[in-house]
């Protein structure tokens, strides 16, 4: 196997197209948004372990999207296969990245936004091998609609059933009531489309809810009946970007929307900084997410419950950003990244009880540009999956 620069810390004690917003016109400083985002964009990746603890990646290789394996836990790589034929380019965006999905008969399935020539354009790009990684069929969009908008910022999971659900940030009905004149429209929208035959068709689309925020990633966790909770950032009137909560069904159908978090951030900008969202064996949804309201802001985590949350917490320092968390049983670890004036540096917390009491640690640090890092569980351990121009794809192994 092809050798990357190793970077594994083993830690003992850590057992409308053209109807663009204002938003998207301003700069924006939180959330750790550089000035070149062409060159950022390329870190972007994402990961996931197989029920056999194959380790795959999902990345930028000389602009080509790829898909690398590891066998013994990022310490090394395969060469990569790539998935596109010529090189794509890649949404931009702080939160958009390529993403990478596993499902039950081995199959390995690819989304990416390919952008489109109207700024905050783009469509939803699905990519799958079911030869283990070999090959990769041609690109498909996966949406019906193929205005020139905004179709951006995909997730996708793979449900308790097998089949395949991506989600996406839409402006269709930005659009729509431009056009009719009607009373402003905030936002975006999410929608979703599903798969029952491993990715070779999509049926949708589906609306999942009105009135999201423009440009931050969606947070899907699946449960044991096929349905996926989504968490994204919502505009709640008339300008609060806090976030919300709602079930999807592989049916097409969609739950009441329910706000979870409560910062009451009022802005009219657009963070390019979504929130993470798993769940736990006692069926207990715990999320982290960002906000910069005044006197709360930074990173937050929290359990959900109807209503409000329980145990929350602010994470990390006045810099903290693009955290992300997992579970095993009743230990929980999280991780972000945090500038220091000089480096940025990838910090973890770990709880052993569910979230209710928890110790800080420190993985490691970049002077370069970095992806945001990503939580992942194999067997009984927690890995952070982190993509930097210093160390490409390594992974941090956090033992029970």
């Amino acid at each position: 196997m092809h050798r990357l620069p190793l970077f594994t810390l083993v830690l003992a004690a850590l057992a409308p197209g053209q109807v663009a917003s204002a938003a998207e016109k301003k700069a924006h400083a939180h959330g750790g948004m550089g000035a070149d985002r062409t060159a950022q964009a390329e870190l972007g990746a994402h990961a996931a372990f197989d029920a056999r603890g194959v380790l795959w990646a999902a990345h930028k290789v000389s602009g080509h999207i790829a898909v690398s394996r590891s066998d013994d836990r990022g310490a090394s790589w395969s060469n990569p296969v790539l998935v596109t034929a010529a090189p794509a380019p890649t949404d931009t965006g702080g939160d958009a990245r390529p993403k990478i999905a596993l499902g039950p008969g081995g199959e390995i399935y690819v989304t990416w936004t390919r952008p489109l020539a109207k700024p905050y354009t783009g469509e939803i790009t699905f990519a799958r091998s079911l030869d283990g990684g070999r090959t990769f069929s041609p690109p498909a969009i996966v949406h019906r609609d193929r205005q020139e908008i905004t179709h951006r910022f995909d997730s996708i999971v793979v449900n308790a059933r097998g089949q395949v659900i991506v989600a996406w940030i839409d402006k269709r009905d930005l659009v729509a009531a431009a056009a009719a004149k009607a009373p402003a429209y905030r936002g975006a929208a999410v929608y979703f489309a599903v798969s029952d035959d491993r990715g070779a068709t999509f049926r949708g689309d589906y609306k999942l809810a009105d009135h999201s925020c423009e440009c931050c990633r969606i947070a899907l966790v699946r449960h044991d009946d096929g349905s996926v909770t989504a968490m994204w950032r919502h505009i709640f009137a008339p300008n609060i970007r806090d976030h919300a909560v709602a079930q999807l069904f592989p049916d097409g159908r969609a739950g009441p929307v329910r706000r979870v978090s409560f910062e009451d951030w009022r802005i009219d900008a657009c963070p390019h900084h979504g929130p993470s969202l798993v769940e736990d064996a006692q069926r207990r949804l715990h999320a982290v997410w960002f906000s910069a309201a005044p006197q709360q802001q930074g990173v937050h985590y929290a359990r959900l419950r109807d209503g409000g949350t329980e145990a929350h917490r602010r994470v990390g320092g006045e810099t903290a950003a693009h955290a992300d968390l997992a579970v095993l049983g009743p230990r929980v670890v999280i991780a972000w990244k945090e500038f220091d004036g000089e480096r940025t540096r990838l910090r973890a917390l770990r709880s052993n009880d569910g979230g209710e009491t928890w110790r800080e640690h420190e993985l490691g640090a970049t002077a370069g540009a970095s992806d945001q890092p990503r939580v992942l569980t194999s067997g009984d351990d927690f890995h952070v999956f982190w993509n930097t121009h210093e160390r490409p794809l390594s992974v941090s192994i956090l033992p029970p």
